[in-house]
């Protein structure tokens, strides 16, 4: 059963009354191995002047009728990316039994989503070509330090092999969530991230981990930072000027070479084999 990823937002497009064309679109979280168009993927355009959660419901219950007959099965949860979304989203989902989270964590959305802006919208009727607003930055959400009860004893930096991170769904980890690999990275790519040890209490920090739905890391003013759900930013532990500008300078590299792959993985110890939990994490651009 696989989770949800949906956006429910203006595309580049007007109608015939010169109003921003809405759409809803639907994609399940593939498999770290699957190739996302194979998922199931559901798409609807809404008119201007119905954009609600009602109709929003209506279309998630046909998502639901048409993920079913394609033997897809229902999501566990439903991830929504878009601040100003959410509580659209929550109202429309709530009555069809759908947990609706916050979360960024919808990487094979956005791919999706970067795909019809490329080849779909500018072949359609009212495409607004040409560039386009841009919204204004916001300051990033201070970093703040992890509770006592989800933070690690140390944390070290590591790399893993892409075709091991191939078979991480078949790894005994009691927390995860992957993401496609997507199929720009070269097969020999060694992908960074950070291992966590958190002694006896290992567990209990994974599961803490897991919900704040883990995006990526970034490494500024000397910390190593765990950036997740929609605005939050968490320390992971600090580092030595010289260290630092290192840390960035990999970080950067990995975005260009390997679409922004990271992990974090939390354990015992750094003796033991046992993962009490992994995370695949991207650096993504937003549209």
């Amino acid at each position: 059963m696989s989770d949800w990823e949906v956006d429910f937002y203006s595309r580049p497009l007007l109608d015939a009354n010169g109003h921003k064309r809405w759409e809803l679109l639907v994609c399940d979280t593939p498999e770290v191995d699957t190739p996302p168009e194979t998922g199931f993927r559901f798409s609807k355009a809404c008119p201007a002047d119905q954009v609600n959660s009602l109709w929003l419901g209506e279309a998630l219950g046909q998502a639901l009728e048409d993920a079913e007959v394609g033997g897809h099965g229902r999501p566990q949860r439903v991830r929504c990316w878009r601040q100003a979304m959410i509580a659209m989203v929550q109202r429309a989902a709530e009555p069809l039994g759908l947990a609706v989270v916050p979360s960024r964590r919808c990487y094979a959305l956005i791919d999706w989503l970067q795909e019809r802006q490329r080849t779909v919208y500018p072949r359609q009727d009212g495409y607004l070509a040409g560039p386009r607003a841009v919204p204004v930055p916001t300051a990033p959400a201070p970093a703040r330090p992890l509770p006592d009860a989800a933070r690690g004893d140390a944390w070290e930096w590591a790399s893993l092999p892409l075709t091991s991170l191939r078979e991480a769904r078949d790894w005994p980890v009691d927390f995860s969530s992957l993401t496609p690999l997507p199929a720009s990275v070269a097969s020999e790519s060694t992908i960074p991230g950070v291992r966590l040890f958190a002694g006896d209490r290992a567990l209990a920090v994974a599961g803490w981990i897991a919900g704040l739905e883990p995006l990526k890391l970034t490494v500024s003013n000397n910390c190593i930072l765990l950036e997740a759900g929609l605005d939050q930013r968490w320390l992971l532990g600090r580092l030595d000027p010289g260290e630092a500008e290192a840390a960035a300078v990999t970080f950067a590299g990995s975005c260009q070479s390997t679409a922004g792959l990271q992990f974090l993985s939390v354990q015992d110890t750094s003796r033991t084999q046992h993962v009490s939990g992994f995370w695949l994490l991207r650096d993504q651009i937003l549209p």
